[in-house]
């Protein structure tokens, strides 16, 4: 195998495991020089992203690799962040628009259709790896978000986040612990100052909305519990009353034995109340 062909192997296994999108330092590393790049550049072997950032094999990689070719080239120490971050971690839904990236210092060069923040430090806690790339935590993506967003957005964003799995109860107050009086950290106290809350719709996020503010009792969000041997997982329910509300886009009718059996016609008379149709009846 001649060392060029020997260096498109390197660079297709390393682009293989980066999203396919590889930075001009990488392909030097996989034995390419300079030339060597700019020829496969003119034969669409590679296909510039941004200065310095190069997809191979095909020019539209998947939106992974758009991420992650924004964070190469913003050099060493960049991490996706704000609402690229939300979005990588699910906790926003991703509406396309640049990717944003956070660097350290004053000393990177701005990139065109990339959107760089820069900060004065970005602790260890606050940077890690999720699929791959480079990334703000979930806890350091709320603090972030938290200065874009509206409250109900925030707050929003806070459940998901809780609802995924992605923060627990403790993370977010050791973060605002040592974040001081950093911009966004009021605001983001305030979202998260009624306690747990893993929602998983928006509808949900309204629904309990609603019963906060109008003075109710927060009641336990989306925590599973045994019914008949069945695990399910009510929207939001206060044990102690017994009682439960399901927050769908369909109405939901619930109905007990004695409802059934004891007032049956009490029972129809709330389902043709509540729309259900008569048999044979046009829709």
């Amino acid at each position: 195998m001649g060392r060029e062909a020997h260096a498109d192997v390197l660079l297709a296994e390393l682009a293989a495991e980066q999203w396919g999108v590889l930075s001009l330092g990488e392909l030097r590393g996989c034995g390419l020089s300079d030339k060597a790049v700019a020829a496969r550049v003119s034969r669409a072997q590679l296909h510039r992203m941004h200065r310095g950032v190069y997809a191979v094999g095909h020019a539209n990689p998947p939106l992974e690799g758009r991420w992650l070719a924004a964070v190469k080239a913003c050099g060493s120490g960049a991490v996706l962040s704000h609402y690229s971050a939300a979005g990588l971690w699910g906790i926003l839904d991703w509406a396309e628009r640049h990717p944003e990236v956070t660097v350290t210092g004053q000393g990177q060069r701005g990139h065109s259709a990339i959107r760089v923040h820069r900060s004065s430090m970005l602790a260890v806690p606050d940077v890690t790896r999720h699929c791959r790339i480079p990334v703000t935590s979930p806890g350091r993506t709320l603090l972030d978000m938290a200065v874009a967003l509206e409250d109900r957005e925030l707050r929003g964003a806070a459940r998901r986040a809780q609802a995924l799995h992605r923060v627990n109860v403790r993370q977010p107050a050791e973060l605002l612990a040592r974040s001081g009086r950093r911009r966004g950290s009021r605001r983001l106290a305030q979202a998260i100052a009624d306690g747990p809350a893993p929602t998983r719709s928006e509808l949900e996020n309204l629904a309990l909305d609603l019963i906060t503010q109008a003075g109710l009792e927060q009641p336990m969000v989306n925590v599973p519990i045994t019914v008949a041997g069945r695990r399910v997982i009510p929207d939001f329910r206060w044990p102690l009353q017994r009682l439960i509300l399901e927050a769908h886009g369909d109405r939901v009718i619930r109905v007990t034995w004695d409802d059934v059996v004891t007032h049956p016609a009490r029972t129809l008379a709330r389902l043709t109340a509540a729309g259900v149709p008569r048999q044979g009846a046009q829709p």
